[in-house]
């Protein structure tokens, strides 16, 4: 088992579990080199359906060189309404050809269609009673092309390796860590900033959003943010407004927010963070939950402890019955904790992919299961001095928690000459988790 790349530890990323030299070479050398497809898991009725039963407007987009974001304020902005009122399931990268579901909430499908966007093929699909919410997907497939492979006569034992992990000779398997988008490709500080709202630091997590400069970004940015640091405690909002560049909407949109409240009391601070859209305040608070995950897999690969087997103490939960064919997807819903007597019995529902061994995404509602799983995930939390209490949080930074699987399979088909990788991943799942395994490249070459 090799160390991870440094980057990687600092998201809870401790180690490879293949011990083959890696093929080098780096992703996304253009948006066409990595495509994904949503595995749609949202039926509509027709387009002619009643308004008012169903109000939502269902469409699919091809989308190249977009983040998901940017693509849904742009698109509000061309049809004049909120952007609160688009939702989409899964966000995507903006290095990619990503093909995903939208939303539109009192939409007007004939607007929607004639909407003209560079890199956008928009098709409108019929109406819905609701909108999407995040995770409304079966998963994603892929089809990625690795650029400047400096060799590529491991990836059969890479493969090999994979597939005895997860005990299973005819697919590739790998820990189901959060990858490094989920924290920050080019300033991972997602989770610090969650961190510090779970443990109610308001201020440190503005501070740690807007400023903390980073070495991996544009120069512009970061004398931007070395100037919000520089005016911090005089606490010159103004100035680091006027310094702030448009393109940094979001941290703009905190420092206007303390510029009107003065920003000097913790309310003040938490109020800021209140500025940003819904679904990014809930993502401070999952990717904390995202690194507490990581360090816990992480500690159970040190300790030499299965994953694709559960031992005494281990929650599993069971498989989803309506899941796409091929697709292992685990119904969180459904847990089941592995006493003494249930070893066995568990053991085959999961050697069968009936079931999934998990580990929790601390929250509120956290039960830890028992013997040396539970001390796993209590010693993390203990470490970075947090508990399941703490996640009860005002508004949209509460979390009661859920649990993963903690190990990912997929079948994968392999071009060797020019390394092209195509598999399937379960929503949740990272792609760049698996290929780091073949790359073994610093995350900037995955991101």
């Amino acid at each position: 088992m090799r160390e991870a790349h440094p980057l990687e530890a600092t998201v809870g990323i401790d180690y490879y579990v293949s011990d083959a030299a890696g093929i080098g070479g780096r992703l996304r050398d253009s948006p066409e080199s990595f495509r994904v497809e949503e595995i749609e898991a949202f039926d509509a009725e027709p387009i002619d359906a009643a308004p008012g039963a169903y109000p939502h407007v269902l469409v699919r987009a091809t989308l190249r060189g977009w983040d998901t974001n940017d693509f849904a304020s742009v698109l509000s902005d061309q049809l004049g309404i909120s952007r609160e009122r688009i939702d989409w399931a899964g966000t995507k990268d903006k290095h990619a050809v990503t093909t995903q579901l939208f939303t539109v909430r009192k939409g007007d499908p004939d607007a929607i269609a004639a909407v003209d966007l560079s890199g956008a093929d928009i098709e409108v699909l019929g109406r819905t009673g609701r909108g999407l919410q995040f995770g409304d997907l079966a998963g994603n497939r892929f089809e990625i092309t690795v650029t400047g492979a400096e060799q590529t006569e491991t990836i059969g034992q890479i493969t090999d390796e994979l597939g005895s992990f997860c005990g299973d000779d005819d697919r590739v398997g790998v820990p189901n860590f959060f990858g490094q988008q989920r924290f920050g490709s080019r300033r991972a500080i997602t989770h610090e900033v969650g961190l510090a709202i779970v443990r109610r630091e308001w201020e440190q997590a503005v501070r740690t959003y807007a400023a903390n400069p980073s070495g991996r970004e544009r120069q512009r940015t970061r004398d931007a943010r070395s100037t919000v640091e520089d005016c911090w405690n005089d606490r010159e909002w103004e100035r680091t407004l006027d310094a702030m560049p448009g393109y940094l909407g979001y941290e703009r949109a905190m420092l206007q927010r303390l510029a009107e409240r003065k920003g000097e009391t913790p309310a003040d601070f938490r109020d800021a963070l209140t500025a940003l859209p819904s679904n990014l305040q809930r993502l401070f608070v999952n990717a904390a939950q995202s690194y507490v995950f990581n360090r816990i897999c992480s500690e159970r690969l040190r300790r030499g402890l299965p994953f694709d087997e559960p031992i005494e103490g281990d929650v599993i939960c069971f498989a989803d019955s309506d899941a796409p064919e091929g697709l292992d997807l685990p119904d969180t819903n459904r847990t089941q904790v592995v006493t003494e007597r249930r070893v066995g019995t568990a053991r085959r529902h999961v050697e069968r992919g009936r079931a999934f061994v998990t580990a929790p995404l601390v929250g509120t509602d956290t039960e830890f299961g028992g013997g040396e799983p539970a001390e796993i995930a209590r010693d993390v939390l203990a470490d970075l001095d947090l508990e399941p209490a703490d996640f009860d949080l005002p508004g949209e930074f509460e979390s009661s928690g859920t649990r993963r699987a903690i190990l990912v399979r997929t079948d994968l088909d392999v071009s060797v000459d020019s390394p092209t990788f195509s598999f399937a991943l379960p929503k949740g799942s990272y792609a760049t988790v698996l290929l780091r395994e073949y790359l073994k490249a610093a995350p900037d070459d995955l991101a």
